[in-house]
């Protein structure tokens, strides 16, 4: 196979990956606070034919040697926006919206026998009953449990009301009495771009230890001192679908040149092969 056809082919695979990201995007366009994909390509370069003569490789010449010739293109990484999107009231005192960006709500997620910390941006929160009863916990819509400065928000049942104050303290009304039950753990994501995507849109962190990085290096507390987040509201999907669909017709316009790429190649052999 010609490297013609060769570097067609490895871009095409490449490229239905990036339709899978924007196609991941439109799906969730929304979702509360999902965050944009973006798919960043890199290219194959990794051959260098010394076949260029003087005058071109003559003294003080300043480009290399030789011409370098690549296999196509890779998906080199698919990055996280974590702007902000569109608050929207809903006045629902559980649905908390996060102001800044790069700002994660933590949660606390058991799968397998496994339990690990998870980070999203989405604040649609409720409360559900443990310790037969006695108690409530503050969880996500799919029951993960919401973390605070000392662990998952765990507040004794018999209150009245309960609301998340601007700088994520959690206030609970017992009669006449206010008071403090514990403050969310709001995060800062400082390299998002290392957060890898775990579906029902939630982030981890990936292997510290692969990487060479301490924890403090990627995320850190977010300071509380303003305002960081907005109660009775949600945050809307960042997804810019006009941007999406663009992307989503060039894509689609560069795998059919790929693709014709290999049929002219292929049909430019065969009048080489029926030469006499």
């Amino acid at each position: 196979m010609s490297r013609t056809m060769i570097q067609a082919a490895v871009t095409m695979n490449q490229l239905q990956n990036k339709l899978d990201v924007v196609g991941s995007n439109l799906a969730n366009s929304q979702t509360n606070g999902y965050k944009t994909r973006q798919a960043d390509f890199s290219s194959l370069l990794f051959q260098q034919i010394d076949n260029m003569t003087d005058p071109a490789n003559g003294e003080g010449r300043l480009t290399p040697d030789g011409v370098r010739v690549g296999s196509g293109a890779r998906l080199g990484s698919v990055n996280i926006d974590l702007t902000p999107g569109t608050v929207q009231e809903t006045d629902r005192a559980l649905d908390t919206a996060l102001l800044e960006k790069n700002h994660l709500f933590p949660i606390q997620v058991t799968e397998n026998g496994e339990t690990e910390t998870r980070y999203t941006r989405d604040g649609s929160f409720y409360i559900s009953p443990v310790n037969g009863g006695q108690d409530v916990m503050l969880t996500t819509k799919d029951g993960h449990p919401v973390l605070g400065e000392n662990g998952p928000v765990i507040i004794a049942e018999g209150f009245d009301d309960m609301t998340i104050q601007p700088n994520g303290q959690i206030a609970v009304q017992r009669g006449n009495v206010t008071e403090n039950a514990g403050n969310l753990a709001v995060t800062e994501a400082m390299r998002p771009q290392l957060l890898e995507a775990t579906g029902d849109n939630g982030f981890r962190l990936p292997d510290l230890d692969e990487l060479g990085l301490e924890f403090a290096e990627i995320m850190q507390p977010a300071d509380v001192n303003g305002d960081i987040l907005q109660s009775g509201a949600l945050e809307q999907s960042n997804v810019d679908l006009s941007q999406q669909l663009t992307d989503m017709t060039t894509t689609q316009r560069s795998y059919q040149f790929n693709g014709r790429t290999i049929s002219m190649t292929d049909q430019m052999m065969g009048l080489v092969n029926q030469l006499r």
